[in-house]
Formats: C-alpha cells, structure tokens, sequence
C-alpha cells in the first residue's frame, strides 16, 4: 500500500477497508470532527461502571459527530481494542479516509489565505513518529501553514503520529513531496527561504536575518542531522545557543524552540499579529 492508501475495498483482519485508517484518542478524533474533516464513523466505548469515563470530551465528540452527520457507535473496550491494538485510545477511535497529503502549492496558497508570510516546517530524516507528531504540534501552535514531509528517511503520518500531534494535524495541512532538495528549490523559487537546523553551524537562529521573514524551518534526524545535499540546499544554516553540558536537543524539542524564536523574530518586525 502506498503512503496514501490502496482505496481497492479489500479488507482488514478486523473487517475495515484496507483504505481507511484508524484514529485513536479524545484530541485527535475531536479536532478532526472540529476542523470539518470526512470521518467514515466514531467509535466510543461504553461507560465505565466506575463512571471515570471522561464524560465531557467523549458527549462533545459525540455530540460534533452528530452534527456533521458522522454516524456514532458505542462498543464494549475490548472491541475498541481490536480496532486500535496496543494504543492508548480513550475510548475513543474514529474510522477515517487515508491521511490526505497536499503539494508546495496548496501550502503556498494556505500561507497566503492566512494573511501571513509563510512559516513552513520541513524534516528530513525524522523517523520516529513521536518526534514528527511533536514537530507538527508545535507548528500549528505558533501559525505555521504547513509541514514538508519526504516520502523517504522520514517517518509517514501514522495513527501514532496523529495522537502525538494531539490533533494538531487535523489543522496543518502536509505536503509529501519526493524529493526534499527539489521542494526547497521550489520554495526558493516562490520566496521562502530555507533555514536548516545545524548544531555545528557558525550563526544563532536569533537575530539571522532571514529569521522574521517567509522561511521554512528543516530540521534534521537526531544524531546524523541534516542529509549532505539537504543541507546545501539550505539558503542558511543556523543553530540554537547552547550553555549546559549536553551538547544536543531532541528534534522535536529543537523544532519547537526554533519555531518559537522564530514566532517571536517575526511579531518583533509586525509580520505576526500578537494574541
């Protein structure tokens, strides 16, 4: 199956159609619902007998299924449990169309409906799906419009990337793209210049003076960092200060960082309305 599903009606071992794909847990199921995203069906699970059943998510979900006309089922746990084995579900699953990717473009034109210079996330690298669920929840906190994701040596928008988005991705949209070198041109082309995390580069993300303007931030795999020609491709090159003994960050913990600088780079120059 590819990255963006096989709508081809086969079926699952647990009777799904091969093509639709499994959320799990209160945030991501009720900001897909809130974002007016195409659910197939919610699946929640019966009333615990102690009542600790997080009752006010679980009736809000259901009542913002209800109104979009998204069909609602109630089941005991364990059939929860086959439709997402081994997640930590809240008893709540929804059953949805395979993740919908986007191209350059359609991030360029959501920057521009936003009204603000484009602040774009791109990986490279980033494999594990908690760090790149991390990443897009910390870009669609600060207003990003977007997130570049390589079909290779990253890791896909899985269920578990979703639920560590926190639902952020039911908001961000994500552009896959072949190949991460030709996109970044790509952006170059339209404005948007790259700026490529590198503990070892010689200039602070702070003060850069691409930092408050159109950029995309490209962050690396933990430990290898940025590919060869990714980083080349880089307009520039940019590190975090660091003053402690450990000599790194966790990818999903320097994007944020660097985003924030970022957010902050550009409500100093007005680009970003303050809130």
């Amino acid at each position: 199956m590819s990255r963006r599903g096989a709508p081809d009606g086969r079926r699952a071992p647990d009777g799904r159609r091969a093509e639709q794909r499994v959320v799990h847990g209160i945030h991501p199921v009720r900001e897909l619902l809130r974002a007016g995203r195409r659910l197939h069906e919610v699946v929640l699970a019966e009333a615990r007998a102690d009542g600790r059943s997080e009752a006010g998510p679980v009736a809000e979900i259901a009542r913002l299924a209800a109104d979009a006309g998204v069909p609602v089922r109630t089941v005991r746990s364990d059939e929860l449990e086959r439709l997402a084995p081994g997640a930590v579900h809240q008893g709540v699953v929804a059953l949805a169309p395979p993740f919908p990717l986007v191209d350059i473009d359609r991030l360029l034109a959501h920057a521009e409906e936003s009204g603000r210079p484009p602040l774009l996330v791109a990986v490279d690298g980033v494999t594990d799906p908690h760090n790149l669920g991390s990443i897009a929840r910390s870009a669609e906190a600060v207003g990003a419009q977007g997130l570049v994701l390589p079909d290779r040596r990253s890791a896909p928008v899985t269920p578990v990337v979703e639920k560590a988005a926190a639902g952020a991705l039911a908001h961000l949209p994500v552009a896959g793209v072949t190949n991460l070198v030709r996109a970044l041109a790509e952006l170059a082309k339209a404005g948007v210049w790259s700026l490529g995390l590198d503990g070892e580069a010689d200039t602070q993300l702070a003060g850069h003076p691409l930092a408050s303007g159109a950029a995309v931030l490209v962050v690396g795999a933990e430990g290898s960092g940025l590919s060869r020609l990714v980083r080349e491709r880089c307009d520039a090159l940019v590190r975090l200060p660091m003053h402690g003994h450990v000599g790194s960050l966790n990818a999903s913990v320097a994007a944020g960082v660097a985003l924030y600088t970022l957010l902050a780079a550009r409500e100093a120059e007005g680009a970003t309305p303050t809130s």
